[in-house]
C-alpha cells in the first residue's frame, strides 16, 4: 500500500486480485470527485462488473443502476446505466488521459456523466479534453491489467468494495 497523503481524496477499489489505490483530483475536477466519494461512501459501486473492457485501451465499471444482475445478467442493460443522482457538467482539463487516469464515462452529451468511469490501460490522449479526468491509479495497476477482456466480458469481473480512504 503506497503512502496516502490525502485520505479524503483516496479511494481504496478491491478486486479479486488485490487493491487498487485511486487518488482522486478535487483540485481539477471537484464534481466528479465529490460523486465517487459520495457513491462509495453509500455502497453504490460494491460488486458493479466492469461491463466493457477493450484490449489496449480501457476498462469500464460504475453502472450502479445495474449493478447486482448477477442472477440476470443481461449485457444489453448493463452499461446504461446510471445513480438516481444528477448527471453532472463537464469538467475538462488539460491533464492528458494517461495509463492509470480515470476518466468519465458519458453519453454523446459531455454534461451526461453520472456514476460510470473508465481507467485508461494505456495513453489514449485523443481523449483529451472530450472526457473529464478526475482520479489516477496511484497502486494496483498491475490488477486493473488482469480484469477480464471483452463487451461486456463472458464472466465480468466486479470491484468487490470502494471506499474512501479516509473511512477504512
Amino acid at each position: 500500500m503506497p503512502e496516502i497523503k490525502d485520505p479524503e481524496n483516496t479511494i481504496i477499489m478491491t478486486l479479486k486480485n488485490g487493491d487498487v489505490v485511486i487518488e482522486l483530483l478535487p483540485d481539477v475536477a471537484p464534481k466528479h470527485s465529490a460523486r465517487m466519494k459520495e457513491l462509495a461512501r453509500a455502497g453504490k459501486y460494491d460488486n458493479v462488473a466492469f461491463h466493457r473492457v477493450i484490449e489496449g485501451f480501457m476498462a469500464q465499471t460504475g453502472d450502479v443502476q445495474h449493478a447486482n444482475m448477477e442472477q440476470n445478467y443481461n449485457p444489453g442493460r448493463c452499461g446504461t446505466g446510471r445513480s438516481d443522482l444528477p448527471d453532472l457538467p463537464a469538467e475538462f482539463s488539460k491533464l492528458p488521459h494517461d495509463r492509470g487516469t480515470l476518466g468519465a464515462a458519458r453519453s454523446q452529451n459531455p454534461n451526461s456523466a453520472n456514476s460510470q468511469f473508465f481507467i485508461n490501460f494505456k495513453d489514449n490522449h485523443f481523449l483529451n479534453g472530450q472526457y473529464t479526468v478526475y482520479g489516477r491509479v496511484i497502486s494496483g495497476m498491475e490488477h486493473v491489467d488482469k480484469i477480464a477482456r471483452g463487451e461486456p466480458p463472458a464472466s465480468p469481473d466486479r470491484m468487490i468494495a470502494v471506499k474512501v480512504a479516509a473511512d477504512v
